[in-house]
């Protein structure tokens, strides 16, 4: 009966009634990216949209994309060029003028856009229509950007979901918590470089602090943190006296790497750090519209990293999760 009432519609309501007949799980997401200046766009866009590639996602395409850039850094403006030329001849992605005009054609958005500073404007432009929106890392430039980010999306009804790869890195201890019992410590490695237009750890050593959160989950109460020129090592205590410890390389030992200690045993994991799982992740949130990671634990995240940055500023001294929230303006 459906099929004859189908038939005998013209033209663009044949096609709308097609699709709103579709079960959503087969309908094809429309993506579009914000932020050509890192190749995170072009790997993400392969992983969608090339159906011959190793580890493709299936179920969404990106369609378009907006350029951005930050003319005050060097990183982005180097890479800017070469990423838009990917994504418009390897993939014919169409290039937006602007946000809101992008965020008009597509079904879903993803913030790429690889300074921090920029994505809440970003965001406050994309938002609309309930369209989920993933957000890269850095997921802000301050810790008052995030809670800025975290307040639009809850008041616009707007899904959003950030993380690092380091997360979902197939080797993670967090897979195996069955084998650890009760976690204890995690121990977090990795490359920590500093882009003076970021708070220290936002810029790359986020990947070693989400690796850790990956395993303890939410519940840091303090840190401390002691520097070098070219080490840092950041300790958080986390509810019940378990520890979280990241150690963050400048110029050397370039690789990632985790262990976790439980009351049963032992686990570790290396520099597994592609894309794809997270790739996936996405994918699953564009379909859902719920972020696999509570919005509450990404903003504790970064108030890890802000204490660390006062815990330098005050020569090593413990600073509390509370009191930097208190001063980034509260809870959203």
């Amino acid at each position: 009966m459906r099929s004859r009432t189908l038939i005998r519609l013209p033209g663009i309501f044949l096609w709308l009634a097609i699709a709103v007949a579709l079960p959503a799980a087969e309908r094809e997401i429309r993506i579009g990216i914000i932020g050509l200046d890192t190749f995170h766009a072009t790997q993400f866009t392969g992983f969608f949209n090339d159906a011959t590639a190793p580890g493709h996602v299936p179920g969404g395409r990106v369609v378009g994309a907006y350029r951005g850039g930050s003319p005050d850094l060097e990183f982005s403006q180097r890479r800017l060029p070469e990423v838009t030329k990917l994504m418009t001849e390897k993939y014919g992605i169409r290039i937006y003028d602007s946000i809101e005009e992008l965020a008009r054609d597509v079904d879903a958005l993803m913030i790429e856009s690889v300074d921090g500073r920029p994505h809440l404007e970003q965001f406050r432009r994309a938002v609309g229509g309930r369209k989920p929106i993933f957000v890269d890392k850095p997921f802000a430039g301050s810790l008052r950007d995030a809670l800025a980010i975290v307040r639009l999306a809850r008041q616009t009804g707007t899904p959003c979901f950030s993380s690092s790869a380091l997360r979902y890195s197939v080797n993670s201890p967090a897979h195996e918590r069955g084998r650890l019992g009760d976690v204890r410590s995690v121990f977090s490695f990795g490359p920590a470089d500093i882009e003076p237009h970021h708070p220290d750890l936002f810029w790359y050593g986020i990947h070693a602090v989400e690796a850790i959160y990956a395993v303890m989950g939410p519940g840091c109460v303090s840190v401390v943190r002691s520097r070098t020129d070219t080490t840092d090592v950041v300790t958080g205590e986390w509810n019940g006296g378990r520890l979280g410890t990241m150690q963050g390389h400048r110029g050397y030992g370039k690789g990632f790497g985790v262990t976790a200690f439980g009351t049963q045993g032992t686990v570790s994991g290396g520099d597994k750090s592609s894309l794809q799982p997270l790739a996936v992740k996405v994918m699953e949130f564009f379909r859902t519209g719920v972020s696999p990671v509570p919005l509450e634990e990404t903003l504790e995240l970064f108030a890890f990293m802000e204490a660390a940055d006062e815990s330098k500023r005050r020569g090593g001294a413990r600073v509390t999760l509370a009191e930097v929230m208190q001063a980034a303006g509260g809870t959203p």
